[in-house]
């Protein structure tokens, strides 16, 4: 039984901890660049990048719990996870390479072909190491505090590894295609030296993070998974209206914030501008990376010692949609000067930090009521949701911005052969900027409203609430 008793060492939870780190790197270069890389520098029309990442996130859908049951059945002298992100990991950070090296010779179907090939066997690779990831934190800890700091710590963690993707990226990206291309490089090959290597790096430094995280953790032999059938996820939602009204509420804020942070890199090349548009995209999301870490770790303790969380998901949503109402008017009027663009940017991402924290909370409350309702308690396959969710939104976002992109012709692949200081904005006409605003803006404030709107009719699990099932599940479970 000593077995069932480890102590959570610190290198455990260093190794864990950069783990994560690791893998939202990758999940964010991914996430964000996909569809700039295929559209904007390779010239895959948008509207067909946007079906290729819908189609790759419903896929998601059945391969997610098709993955659960793999790991929950694998038994090896190592464990049964930790063999699975070993080898995810792996064949993922090979995927993502491929993924941001196409030949630059392919071109038409072959081209197409390629990007649906790899990005799809990309998700199906990232899910072999995610799953495990997730799953093996009981394999590692006792319940109770323990488990849920290792949780928040691993939560944390994820968010430094997506905010150094998306304050960096761009940045890097310049720097190493200037550096392997040549001073004689377009600003279409710079771009893909770049991503090339940049993808590369990240990739290394993400198996090299697993590696860490693997041989650190140690696991139980003893512990069991329990995994959902796509069925048994549907179900659950269905019998559990609470659950149901948290998932639609997280779709509809993810979708939201992936609108923006999918569009809003055209926004800073193609009307914002100047020759050094990337200057700006890193400074501003440096300031929203900083702000979005800042907010999770401690405006929202602070804002939790005066509200509770509906409250705070209630303020969270209003400074959201202040912040893209500014994000509008300030893209209306035409100002050019990033440093007003940074208090929309400071809103709308410290409301991101926040609701990370705030929808597990709402998700673990729906599980005890769950139990209450229906007698029994599907917490796997509740927070088996939680992953599916957040990949749908970024599908929904991704086609809604291809979408948009198709329809205001924004791409860089019939400017081949301009140098590296040009000025992309100057080539596009005034329609198409403003309609490229409105969409980055009001899309997003018309799908937060709906979801505070639908939030506030039928969620019903206040703090008196919880406190109600919560006696009531004991009193059951002693009559029992």
């Amino acid at each position: 039984m000593a077995e069932e008793k480890m102590k959570l060492t610190g290198a455990s939870k260093l190794g864990y901890g950069l783990g994560a780190v690791g893998k939202d790197m990758v999940y964010m270069l991914s996430a964000s660049y996909i569809l700039y890389y295929y559209q904007d520098i390779l010239g895959v029309e948008a509207w067909i990048m946007g079906v290729i990442l819908l189609v790759a996130r419903v896929f998601d859908a059945f391969n997610d719990p098709i993955m659960g049951v793999l790991v929950a059945k694998t038994k090896t002298k190592w464990g049964k996870f930790r063999p699975w992100l070993l080898i995810g990991t792996i064949t993922n950070a090979i995927i993502l390479y491929l993924m941001f090296a196409c030949p630059p010779t392919l071109s038409g179907s072959g081209l197409v072909a390629y990007a649906a090939v790899f990005y799809i066997v990309w998700g199906v690779t990232y899910t072999m190491m995610d799953i495990p990831y997730w799953s093996m934190i009981p394999a590692f800890t006792e319940g109770g505090k323990e488990r849920e700091g290792l949780t928040t710590l691993a939560r944390s963690c994820a968010g430094v590894g997506s905010a150094l993707v998306s304050i960096f990226a761009i940045k890097v990206v310049q720097a190493l295609g200037q550096a392997t291309g040549g001073a004689d490089a377009t600003a279409k090959q710079v771009e893909l030296y770049g991503f090339k290597y940049l993808a590369l790096i990240i990739a290394v430094l993400f198996v090299v993070f697993i590696v860490i995280c693997c041989v650190t953790v140690k696991e139980k032999s003893s512990v069991d998974m329990k995994t959902a059938t796509v069925g048994e996820m549907f179900k659950a939602l269905i019998q559990n209206d609470q659950a149901m009204t948290v998932v639609v509420t997280i779709v509809c804020i993810n979708t939201a914030l992936y609108i923006t942070s999918n569009l809003v890199l055209y926004f800073f090349k193609y009307d914002l501008g100047g020759a050094t548009w990337y200057d700006n995209y890193t400074l501003f999301n440096t300031v929203g990376g900083g702000v979005q870490i800042l907010s999770m770790m401690l405006l929202y303790p602070l804002l939790r010692k005066f509200f509770n969380n509906i409250k705070i998901f209630y303020i969270g949503a209003g400074m959201s949609i202040v912040g893209y109402i500014v994000l509008l008017v300030l893209a209306t009027i035409g100002t050019n000067n990033i440093v007003p663009l940074l208090l929309p940017g400071i809103l709308i991402m410290a409301t991101a930090g926040m609701n990370n924290v705030i929808v597990t909370v709402f998700l673990a409350n729906t599980v005890d009521y769950g139990e209450l309702k229906n007698n029994r308690r599907d917490e796997s396959v509740i927070f088996s949701m939680q992953t599916f969710v957040v990949k749908l939104a970024s599908g929904l976002a991704a086609f809604i911005a291809s979408i948009a992109l198709s329809v205001f012709h924004l791409s860089d692949a019939a400017t081949t052969e301009a140098d590296q200081t040009v000025d992309f904005a100057a080539s596009v006409d005034m329609a198409s900027k403003m309609g490229l605003r409105l969409v980055m803006s009001l899309i997003p404030i018309a799908v937060l409203i709906f979801a505070v709107f639908w939030f506030k009719k039928r969620y019903i699990l206040t703090d008196e609430k919880l406190v109600e099932i919560s006696d009531e599940l004991k009193a059951k479970r002693e009559n029992a």
